[in-house]
């Protein structure tokens, strides 16, 4: 029998940067989703096995059921705690947040005025209730015990997302009033101030070792960086690629590749091209989240990655340059046996088990990561080539047109993102298009900013996103738990050739953050050169 935990609303603040958590095994009960107010039209038929009306769009006005005269957007069975809400067009409708069966809200506002400005958030928290491209994001925890109701008032605006944990049963959790104390208030102050940081230098403890390591990595070899005896965890990586890297950072950095072993493991649970790893491609964008970043003197790595009896890192030149880089490992040891934690794996594929949800109308699925064994889900870096060819018509307005009178239908991102979850049927959390999973917002329509946040980034993209798009989206308070199994998708409306013609171009590639135990492998194995350059072609190639 699992015992019982009581955490204040510090341990939930606390849970919002804390990468070392993520190791920790999940407890049975254990769980997270996201209700959103994606096309209600998209269903799974039990009877014949098939998902209709998949790929529906109309994602702006999904909800529960109507109560009352306002829309249920959210309800769940305690233990839990909602920790991020963003919406793309919050309106001056209220939202009513009611919390374990009682009969009034302990939050009554404008839908809008609950992303800042004005009642709790007039004490201004920048890293956690931040607008990003038009999209408002709010990662403020909101406990509850018993249960959570969330009614919208008309007029409250369009499209919502609200994800939320639920905890073993047992877990007792701060009674949440609508109001911060003073303690909680400084909490979320300091946790704020703490995220405004991140990145800047490596996370190092009393017992940190450190390593330095110089490297000139001649063309096809590949070299050793480092062999690090258990039982420790590996706190934080960083590269400093030298001027020649730099300057050619775009190819260096897909022909590089890093990867891990974990005590003596045949195949790697770290597979990636180095750049790609740090969570940007193409070459250095830089741009600082929580847990992986690239800024104009090193790229950096600062997730939580235990082992018992050994660590080896390599790096791998594919091309026909020698490469020179240093690398600074930070290391400690570690008081608990790392076989009771985690292991880190991060894996980077282009379309690798598409076909797996091919044939029963799951066709539109393109898979970000499908595992089994138990552990947790942290986070996606997506690099997307999408080019075509510039319309010779001229356009009525703006660079192709807006909305529907455009001269060409260039949009990659409405997909949705669908996390299904030890073998559940319908996901716990179908998303409403890809900029909103990030945290972004009408994204159709140039031009086009780069943003990062502590969890939600898009380090690149063209000012009329025709080209490389590099974005990311990292799970840390928010990690999906599974036991048994973890598929995670991501819509692709348009194929890998499109166009009038078969013209254009839109390619996808991805690494997948994500932890399993001990002992298990994930399906994902090394991709050729060929696979990793050269194939991002321009119109009519």
């Amino acid at each position: 029998m699992q015992k019982s935990s009581t955490l204040t609303y510090r341990d939930l603040v606390a849970r919002l940067s804390d990468l070392e958590r993520l190791a920790v095994p999940p407890l049975a009960g254990e769980r997270c989703g996201s209700q959103t107010s994606y096309d209600r039209r998209s269903v799974y038929n039990a009877k014949t096995g098939l998902y209709e009306n998949w790929n529906a769009n109309r994602d702006g006005d999904g909800y529960i059921r109507m109560e009352d005269g306002h829309q249920v957007v959210f309800e769940a069975e305690g233990p839990g705690c909602i920790w991020r809400i963003w919406s793309a067009w919050p309106g001056m409708g209220h939202a009513k947040i009611f919390l374990d069966g009682a009969p009034e809200p302990v939050m009554d506002l404008p839908f809008l005025h609950l992303f800042g400005g004005v009642g709790l958030l007039d004490y201004n928290l920048p890293c956690l209730s931040m607008k990003l491209s038009r999209g408002h994001n709010r990662y403020i925890p909101i406990p509850y015990n018993r249960s959570c109701r969330i009614l919208m008032e008309p007029d409250w605006g369009r499209f919502y997302h609200i994800t939320y944990s639920t905890f073993p049963e047992g877990t007792v959790l701060p009674a949440f009033t609508g109001e911060h104390e003073d303690d909680n208030r400084i909490a979320l102050a300091e946790k704020d101030r703490e995220l405004a940081f991140r990145g800047r230098c490596l996370p190092t403890l009393d017992d940190t070792e450190i390593t330095d390591v110089q490297v000139t990595v001649p063309a096809g070899g590949s070299l050793e960086l480092a062999t690090l005896p258990g039982n420790r965890a590996i706190t934080g990586l960083h590269c400093l690629p030298d001027q020649r890297v730099r300057a050619e950072a775009e190819a260096a950095l897909r022909e590089l590749v890093l990867s891990i072993h974990w005590d003596g493991e045949a195949e790697p649970s770290v597979w990636s091209p180095l750049g790609d790893f740090f969570g940007a491609a193409p070459g250095i964008q830089p741009y600082r989240a929580l847990p992986v970043g690239m800024t104009d003197e090193f790229l950096y790595s600062h997730w939580f990655m235990p082992f018992a009896r050994g660590a080896e890192l390599r790096l791998q030149n594919d091309g026909e340059v020698e490469r020179s880089l240093a690398f600074r490992i930070a290391s400690r040891p570690l008081a608990q046996d790392a076989d009771e934690l985690l292991r880190f794996h991060a894996m980077w594929h282009r379309d690798a088990f598409v076909e797996k949800s091919m044939g029963n109308g799951r066709d539109i699925d393109w898979p970000i990561l499908n595992v089994e064994g138990r552990g947790r889900f942290c986070g996606v870096a997506l690099h997307v080539w999408n080019r075509w060819e510039i319309p010779a018509e001229p356009p009525s307005s703006w660079w192709y047109g807006r909305g529907r009178d455009k001269t060409i239908d260039w949009w990659w991102g409405e997909g949705d993102e669908k996390f299904f979850v030890d073998g559940e049927k319908f996901p716990s959390t179908f998303g409403t298009g890809s900029e909103d999973y990030i945290g972004y917002a009408w994204a159709a329509e140039p031009p086009f900013p780069i943003f990062d946040s502590p969890f939600a980034c898009q380090p690149f993209t063209p000012i009329d996103g025709n080209g490389h798009t590099s974005v990311n989206r990292f799970h840390i308070a928010d990690d999906i738990p599974f036991q048994r199994s973890f598929e995670g998708c991501i819509e692709k409306y348009k194929g890998n050739r499109w166009g009038d013609r078969g013209e254009n171009h839109c390619l996808y590639d991805t690494v997948a953050y994500f932890y399993l135990a001990p002992g298990q492998a994930d399906p994902y194995g090394p991709v050729s050169l060929a696979d990793r350059v050269g194939y991002c072609r321009e119109p009519g190639g």
